[in-house]
């Protein structure tokens, strides 16, 4: 026979059973947060370095260009350490300068793994940037030449990066992109950080593709179903289940307690 005390110890055991679910719920299975916040920090698991897969042109091309990045954002954070009477541009160019020096290292080390030839010296168009800041005359005139042109050059690399990350099929590629995509939203922030940033004079994004065809998109002769998980029929949405499951426990409580309350 069931006693009071039983039937109590089952409500509570039900009961932390809803809460695990209703906690599932809101909180996605190996995301950490940021301290203080609901913002994802991505996991440092998953990624492989071994040098598998197919290196496209794309990936060469995306490392050649991150070590260029190195070659002459280095130079030209020394430079602000040097030049600027501002103590946040210093503060600034020192963090960048020695966080180019890491990402350097990484992707000489993937660029050796995967047999791709790396440049020594800043393309034109960035020695041309550091020509800038070399002949500025004014702590503010080089302030301003720095921040933009470093602000622009990361707002370029940005969305390539994540094109390199989503598509590459090369796990030493992979987390390398994972890797830079990290260093590049960094020196945006501290760059925006400086106040000066002049966000009209940044390149705009150019306008979305109207889509035309009409079902899921093709990606390398796949198709994907958006809510798909296999076969031909639709997906099951796990919150769905979850849900249905937590009102199913909390009737059960209900029920529970109703029964041995009338005795």
């Amino acid at each position: 026979m069931i006693t009071a005390r039983s039937a109590r110890r089952l409500s509570s055991w039900l009961v932390g059973i809803l809460a695990m679910v209703l906690l599932s719920l809101t909180a996605p299975a190996g995301a950490a947060h940021a301290a203080g916040g609901d913002v994802p920090v991505p996991p440092n698991t998953g990624l492989t370095d071994k040098g598998a897969g197919t290196v496209s042109a794309a990936d060469k091309d995306f490392v050649i260009k991150v070590r260029l990045a190195g070659l002459w954002e280095v130079p030209a954070g020394n430079m602000a350490v040097e030049k600027s009477d501002d103590p946040r541009i210093v503060n600034i160019g020192k963090t960048i300068s020695a966080q180019h020096v890491t990402l350097d290292k990484l992707d000489r080390d993937a660029a050796k793994k995967l047999g791709i030839e790396l440049p020594n010296k800043p393309n034109s168009d960035q020695q041309g940037w550091l020509a800038e800041m070399k002949t500025a005359t004014t702590s503010a005139q080089f302030d301003a030449i720095y921040v933009d042109r470093l602000r622009a050059a990361h707002g370029k690399i940005f969305p390539a990066i994540a094109t390199i990350r989503a598509s590459t099929r090369n796990d030493t590629v992979r987390k390398l992109a994972q890797q830079a995509n990290q260093f590049v939203m960094t020196h945006m922030t501290l760059l925006e950080s400086s106040g000066i940033v002049s966000y009209d004079a940044l390149p705009t994004a150019p306008a979305p593709v109207t889509a035309t065809a009409k079902g899921p998109v093709p990606v390398d002769g796949n198709m994907l179903a958006a809510a798909s998980t296999g076969g031909g029929g639709p997906g099951v949405n796990t919150s769905v289940i979850l849900l249905v499951l937590a009102g199913a426990l909390v009737a059960g409580v209900i029920t529970t307690m109703r029964i041995f309350r009338s005795r």
